[in-house]
């Protein structure tokens, strides 16, 4: 690694600039735009997509691909080892999108080649300070992690789960898309998707309605969702014969089709 001089700017409006604290291996990749603050470093395998910008005394290691207009706040270590006993050195992969907010603090650990080799994040996420994304996650598109929560290793959440503050996700659990997992929570199985759970260990309290509506489901199909829960949660059926019902009721819609193949593929079993 070496420290730059002065910053990197060659007269274009779309170089590059580089504060003069900061330590850039000469080896990473830099894209049009890139602003890396004071006493940032970069490591060598770091690929930096056009116009991310880089705060101040943040950290991007290890083979780490970040794409797009992403920002990633003052402190943040991202692409660090796995905190993972069985990890020893090997080459393992962070993908990040395009288009995140990556807050103060916040640590995203690489894959493991015991799992997925690599941890994934989609575009248009936000992840708030101090919250921590573990080895071979992978998020989906428009998550939010709110600030000191905490997503265990190989963890799935689907789009635009939210997760509320401070809330704990039990690794290989999986969260369905639109899902909620109120602050504080304890999660330590699936939750399906648009379903809310609160509560150390976390018991199902409803139905995301407004999630349904910021993804842009029709009245029909968050009808027909709510008739899921329903069936799911409040009829005394148990998962299988759920399911059975929701295929003979509401069978032939997408989401529909999504929440029974979420079921099913369930294998931690789900928060009820």
């Amino acid at each position: 690694m070496q420290e730059v001089q002065g910053w990197r700017d060659e007269g274009l409006a779309a170089s590059p600039r580089i504060h003069p604290t900061a330590t850039v291996h000469p080896r990473a990749e830099l894209g049009r735009g890139v602003v890396i603050e004071a006493y940032a470093v970069i490591g060598e395998n770091v690929s930096l997509g056009d116009e991310t910008r880089v705060g101040i005394r943040a950290i991007v290691e290890g083979w780490t691909t970040i794409g797009r207009k992403n920002r990633i706040g003052a402190g943040a270590v991202i692409g660090n080892e796995p905190q993972d006993l069985k990890f020893r050195g090997e080459k393992t992969y962070l993908f990040i999108g395009d288009e995140n907010d990556i807050g103060e603090l916040v640590t995203i650990s690489r894959g493991t080649v015991t799992g997925h080799g690599e941890t994934r994040i989609g575009n248009g996420c936000r992840i708030e300070a101090q919250a921590h994304v573990a080895h071979d996650c992978q998020l989906g598109n428009g998550v939010r992690i709110e600030r000191g929560a905490g997503i265990s290793g190989h963890v799935t959440l689907e789009d635009q789960v939210l997760v509320g503050a401070h809330a704990g996700i039990h690794q290989f659990s999986k969260m369905g898309k639109g899902a909620w997992i109120m602050p504080l929570a304890m999660v330590n199985k699936d939750v399906p998707p648009y379903v809310v759970v609160a509560g150390n260990i976390a018991r199902v309290v409803g139905l995301h309605r407004e999630g349904m509506e910021r993804a842009g489901l029709s009245p029909e199909d968050r009808q027909d969702i709510a008739r899921a829960f329903e069936l799911l949660y409040q009829s005394g059926l148990n998962v299988a014969q759920a399911i059975e019902q929701m295929e003979q009721e509401l069978g032939g819609s997408p989401e529909i089709d999504r929440f029974i193949r979420f079921l099913r593929n369930a294998d931690r079993g789900i928060c009820r």
